[in-house]
């Protein structure tokens, strides 16, 4: 089988998407979903930054397992186009997408808009990390459907 591909894209790719990332591949870990493939990138990544200090503390005490290897990534027309769906964390930044059919907003898909927490210290890290896990649930029926809703036997 083919794994799906979500993308989740903010605009530096060291905050909200990594931390947008590390939940979903760890809720889908969690539920021994294996056929996804969830990456990140930003729209202005300096390529190979790595993640936010913040957001590393943010997920480590949430217990919420991250690549200690992260690095950003500059979105590519290739990177939209190979997804299944693209979140963005606004509309603002899905906008800039827009001439793509697969793109979508963590609004859409999750129910708000993720602000940026950058510059803004821990606690704004910890209130985006919240947000996100709060809206995990409802990315995950809609875009992350078990084989069986997707008409396929496993």
């Amino acid at each position: 089988m083919k794994h799906k591909k979500i993308l989740f894209v903010c605009t530096g790719n060291t905050c909200r998407s990594p931390m947008a990332e590390a939940v979903l591949k760890h809720a889908l870990k969690k539920q021994k979903i294996a056929w996804y493939n969830v990456r990140s990138a930003g729209i202005r990544a300096h390529e190979g930054s790595p993640m936010s200090a913040e957001s590393r503390q943010a997920l480590t005490e949430a217990k919420i397992p991250y690549s200690k290897t992260f690095s950003s990534r500059l979105i590519t027309e290739k990177m939209i186009t190979e997804a299944s769906v693209v979140i963005c964390m606004t509309q603002t930044i899905a906008d800039e997408l827009s001439a793509f059919p697969n793109v979508t907003t963590f609004k859409a898909a999750g129910g708000t808009e993720i602000p940026d927490p950058y510059g803004q210290g821990i606690d704004a890290y910890r209130a985006t990390l919240r947000i996100i896990r709060e809206c995990m649930p409802r990315i995950m029926r809609i875009h992350c459907p078990p084989l069986e809703e997707e008409g396929q036997k496993s």
